[in-house]
């Protein structure tokens, strides 16, 4: 199996691990300001960071260094549609935080286009306020003419604005990277309403509607030619049999148009009009073996539509329902998950079992958990430690069993000590997250805490307790009174430092200067500390039962969707 996490930058991973024309599906959902006013873009920015959904982006986001090398790889690469829509954004936008934007996906999206195979698709999911020039420069990598669908996804209920209209939609861009690509059809059950207005006729097999079994335009092969005294090209015709049809009563997809029609006449499923009438035969389409409504391009969860499907009891698109902050018990806690149903369509209709589908924004890990689910392979990156953790939860809470590679994070001590090197921050997310708790959202003005964790306390109450950490600094007694004055001011009962270095008998003497708190699970230091080889290899320190900040995912049964028509199999 591939299936494999790697934190870090995409576009490194990308370029380091992904080899060309190996990718079957691309989803990603890149952050920008997804919680915020996209006015913000065009303010300029000088060096402050543009807030992104993900503090880790908040740099990348910029206009700086960083944009300026993407646009000079673009100018210096073979797309030279792409180097001139670049240089006319560049023009026309200016240099300011959405322009770094387009920079960092335009390079981005040419390694995508360069690992996806010929066979493969990519989807693109975005805010409707940058989706038009992503448009553009998706277009320029991959060809205008490779544009298949802007899907339209429903992600809240209502955003009410007393301005303009009430903006709740996403955006979607669908590309295929080659005609090759074989999209493989999606259905949705029938709205009862449809049902009682077009199968209405009935014989001894059930209710039926009469379809068509041909096509408009003409033909030259055999598709064009008579069939049983019927000739399509004089009707401005050609013979063309569902293949959904073809699915549902076992008939071999290879055969040419007319066995075909032999067949659906031997199971007596063609109804032929009088000849000499100018009119072409129908087929019988049954409702019991009807696969359902094709899948649209607008994709929009109906409140309160309860009891109007058919065979259903699901409302219109629930299975895309966004997720709200209090029902689904999906939700595991991450501020820009989308709901699994969303993945499983992309996932459904753009890949077989044991393809590769790839995230390179992969968030709390919804694509990866739909690929799993669906029977897929999957690669996912993703370039803050809470991230990668999530999903290593997730994956293992849901699939248990379930074996995957993780790339990047910290394993040995070695490994550890050189993020603490590299980049604090991450370190301080990483040691955070490993302990049992969460870090701080932001950069800077910590005040010594660099996270927190949530603990059980007396009477089933959920109490916090403050991290420090310490990944290139040596531990000294001051560090310790200062986080013990911010528990006094905060009334944290527990204190936790993670450090890199050994804590001298100073900063030990100062620990063991705090108090034993009394419990219902029993006694605990008020104050430990907890160097990086123990947080690797144990032992964990010493705490009351630990409630994760995000929500464990529940265990997932696996299933692989084979689409053979029914109503009853239904997606």
């Amino acid at each position: 199996m591939t299936n494999k996490l790697y934190y870090g930058d995409n576009l490194e991973v990308l370029r380091e691990h992904i080899a060309d024309d190996s990718i079957d599906l691309i989803y990603l959902d890149p952050p920008f300001n997804s919680n915020a006013g996209y006015n913000v873009l065009w303010h300029q920015k000088g060096g402050a960071g543009a807030d992104a959904s993900i503090e880790a982006f908040d740099d990348t986001w910029t206009w700086g260094d960083s944009a300026k090398e993407a646009l000079l790889d673009i100018a210096k690469g073979t797309n030279r549609p792409l180097q001139v829509m670049m240089d006319a954004m560049h023009s026309a936008i200016g240099e300011n935080p959405m322009m770094a934007y387009l920079a960092m996906m335009a390079v981005r999206l040419v390694e995508l286009h360069r690992v996806l195979k010929d066979t493969g698709s990519l989807y693109l999911h975005c805010d409707p306020t940058a989706s038009h020039y992503l448009k553009l420069v998706l277009d320029a990598v991959f060809g205008a003419e490779n544009w298949l669908n802007e899907i339209i996804w429903r992600r809240t209920g209502s955003h009410n604005n007393a301005k303009r209209f009430g903006p709740i939609h996403d955006v979607i861009h669908f590309y295929q990277k080659s005609n090759a690509y074989e999209h493989r059809p999606v259905f949705r059950p029938y709205l009862k309403g449809h049902v009682d207005s077009f199968f209405k006729r009935s014989d001894k097999r059930g209710r039926y509607w009469t379809n068509s079994i041909h096509g408009a335009g003409t033909r030259n092969g055999e598709s064009g030619q008579a069939w049983r005294g019927y000739d399509p090209t004089a009707a401005g015709r050609h013979w063309a049999v569902p293949s959904e049809l073809v699915t549902a009563f076992g008939i071999d997809p290879d055969l040419p148009q007319h066995e075909k029609l032999d067949a659906l006449a031997d199971f007596g499923l063609i109804d032929f009009p009088p000849t000499g009438s100018g009119a072409l035969p129908t087929y019988r389409q049954y409702l019991d073996t009807s696969p359902g409504m094709l899948l649209q391009d607008l994709w929009a969860y109906q409140p309160h539509t309860k009891g109007t499907l058919y065979g259903s009891v699901e409302a219109i698109d629930e299975d895309v329902r966004w997720l709200s902050a209090r029902d689904r018990k999906e939700r595991l806690g991450y501020p820009t998950q989308k709901p699994v149903g969303l993945l499983e369509r992309v996932i459904n209709a753009s890949s077989k079992p044991d393809q590769i589908v790839l995230d390179p924004f992969c968030g709390c890990g919804t694509a990866v958990d739909a690929a799993q689910k669906l029977g897929r392979q999957w690669i996912g990156i993703d370039i803050t430690h809470i991230a990668i953790g999530m999903i290593e939860d997730r994956m293992r809470s849901g699939y248990p069993g379930i074996e995957f590679e993780t790339h990047g994070v910290p394993k040995d001590i070695d490994s550890a000590l050189r993020l603490a090197a590299d980049d604090k921050h991450q370190f301080q997310q990483w040691a955070c997250w490993h302990v049992g708790g969460y870090p701080r959202e932001k950069k800077g003005g910590d005040k010594g805490v660099d996270g927190w964790f949530n603990y059980l306390a007396e009477g089933g109450k959920i109490e916090t307790g403050v991290i420090s950490v310490k990944g290139g600094e040596h531990l000294n007694p001051a560090m310790v009174r200062d986080l013990g004055r911010v528990m006094e001011r905060d009334k944290h009962r527990f204190g936790l430092f993670v450090t890199a270095a050994l804590p001298t008998k100073g900063v030990r003497d100062e620990i063991a200067s705090h108090p034993l708190i009394e419990t219902e699970f029993g006694r605990f230091p008020a104050m430990q500390v907890v160097t990086i080889a123990e947080l690797i290899h144990g032992p964990k320190p010493k705490l009351p039962p630990l409630i994760s900040p995000v929500k464990k995912a529940s265990r997932v049964e696996t299933r692989v969707s084979h689409q053979k028509g029914s109503q009853g199999e239904l997606l």
